[in-house]
């Protein structure tokens, strides 16, 4: 009796249409998310029951770290090159086009004003390393009140965190202040930094926190 020969079926899987799904999705994805800014600092915020989104645009974030030393980053970039150079003419400090080139890359930035053109004259690897040196003195933006004497002999305050909000909001008047403070940080820092704000009229503003969840 002769042997029945069963008829052996192709096992290729056409992918085609599984590889255009993929390719598609991944394309949505990426066209739809949303990046995370890099900052200098890590910061723990603390947790609330608010769900307020905060805007994407016309946002100026003030990130206080656990130290209370002071960073700030804004989404508008041309506002911000514009916003760094009238801080520079009040201590009269003019930077070099390399210079604002590389101070338009920042997501976030901390420095005083008078070391601003040396931090960036530095490799983005470099100002890396010194933005999150926690001991280095030469970061954070000042918001010490008192009389100072500047390059032109005018004597005035040496808060250039005022100066940094005072000539943002001049830029646009739009422009929407957020808080981003460590959990850690002590109130009295996070108070003046708020009072600051007050004297300048600026009394509308957000604090980012986390979503407060069961185990908080």
């Amino acid at each position: 009796m002769s042997k029945v020969k069963v008829k052996k079926h192709s096992t290729f899987i056409d992918m085609t249409a599984m590889s255009d799904v993929t390719v598609l999705l991944l394309t949505f994805f990426m066209l739809t998310s949303t990046f995370v800014n890099k900052e200098p600092i890590q910061v723990t915020t603390p947790a609330s029951i608010s769900e307020t989104k905060i805007p994407e645009v016309n946002l100026l974030t003030v990130l206080v770290d656990p130290s209370g030393k002071l960073f700030m980053s804004m989404t508008n970039q041309e506002e911000l090159i514009s916003t760094l150079k009238k801080v520079g003419e009040d201590y009269q400090i003019t930077f070099t086009n390399s210079q604002l080139a590389s101070f338009k890359k920042l997501a976030s930035f901390g420095v005083p004003i008078r070391s601003m053109a040396t931090f960036l004259d530095l490799s983005s690897e470099q100002q890396d390393k010194e933005m999150t040196n926690k001991e280095n003195p030469r970061i954070g933006i000042p918001n010490l009140d008192g009389e100072v004497k500047d390059n032109r002999g005018v004597v005035s305050s040496d808060n250039e965190f005022k100066r940094w909000i005072s000539y943002a909001t001049q830029e646009n008047k739009e422009l929407m202040i957020a808080i981003k403070s460590d959990k850690t940080a002590d109130y009295p820092i996070v108070k003046k930094v708020i009072e600051d704000l007050r004297d300048l009229r600026k009394n509308r503003y957000l604090l980012i926190t986390s979503l407060r969840t069961a185990s908080n």
